[in-house]
């Protein structure tokens, strides 16, 4: 029996050193060379984008802010931006307000201000001046979402969210995003309050500025109840304790004006 001599790889085989010197090449150009492959290169970061966001990625985000709109049946915010709203609606205060937070996320930081807390009463600008927020900062490349608080809690229902949603994948969802929108705070829970709504909604904002991920609330409520009044309060609903901690870190914006949905002339009816 003859001795059999190895004199290279078999057939349709490289010699493992050729094999760990192209291995190397690739790893020194960063990877294969997209160009060769057929694919385009990807856009860069256009006006109000920063280098860690890609157009792509910044074209998802807008479409997931918009959905959230439209899941709510909010479609006529989408056109809100800063240069729509009036002084009453504290345009300059949340232009500031994003450019903080678009600073901070480029450079990994928490929020200095974290909350945005925007009272006012029925009618007068508050979901307006908060989707306006959204917008912008949508269109700045941030992960944007917008819901209404009653409509988070039902959707915290099993077999109740949109899309065949889990509880839980609602849940992460609006805890992960880099700012939420939290429409209607505490709205219809101004006489009593759920044990399951005061628990999730303190889950939810506890989560979010343990977080430090940025809301912008509005809500039609006092911070407490007035004397003499059957109309609970933001703290009566959630405790002393968590608002304590939503207002450590937050910025008042105080939504005044007459009721901008009610007809000019009234109706008689």
């Amino acid at each position: 029996m003859s001795d059999i001599t190895a004199t290279g790889p078999a057939r349709g085989m490289n010699a493992f050193a050729d094999l760990s010197a192209h291995i190397v090449k690739v790893l020194q150009n960063n990877g294969a060379d997209i160009s060769k492959l057929g694919v385009p290169p990807q856009p860069k970061p256009q006006d109000g984008l920063w280098e860690d966001v890609s157009v792509p990625q910044a074209r998802a985000r807008k479409n997931m802010w918009r959905n959230s709109i439209i899941d709510a049946a909010q479609d006529e915010y989408l056109r809100f931006r800063f240069s729509d709203l009036d002084d009453n609606q504290h345009p300059r205060t949340l232009e500031r307000w994003l450019d903080s937070l678009v600073q901070a996320k480029k450079e990994g930081a928490r929020p200095s201000v974290l909350n945005m807390l925007m009272p006012g009463p029925i009618g007068s600008g508050k979901s307006a001046s908060a989707c306006a927020f959204g917008n912008e900062a949508a269109d700045r490349g941030l992960y944007a979402l917008y819901v209404k608080h009653a409509t988070y809690l039902t959707w915290r229902r099993p077999d109740s969210a949109p899309r065949n949603m889990k509880a839980w994948e609602v849940r992460k969802m609006f805890v992960e995003c880099d700012a939420l929108v939290l429409d209607e705070l505490c709205g219809e829970m101004d006489v009593t309050a759920t044990e399951f709504a005061r628990r999730e909604t303190i889950d939810l904002i506890d989560a979010r500025i343990s977080a430090g991920r940025p809301t912008a609330y509005t809500t039609n409520l006092r911070s407490r109840r007035q004397p003499g009044s059957p109309v609970m309060g933001v703290v009566d609903i959630l405790g002393e304790r968590l608002l304590s901690r939503l207002e450590s870190s937050a910025h008042l914006a105080k939504i005044v004006g007459p009721d901008r949905r009610k007809p000019v002339k009234p109706l008689d009816w």
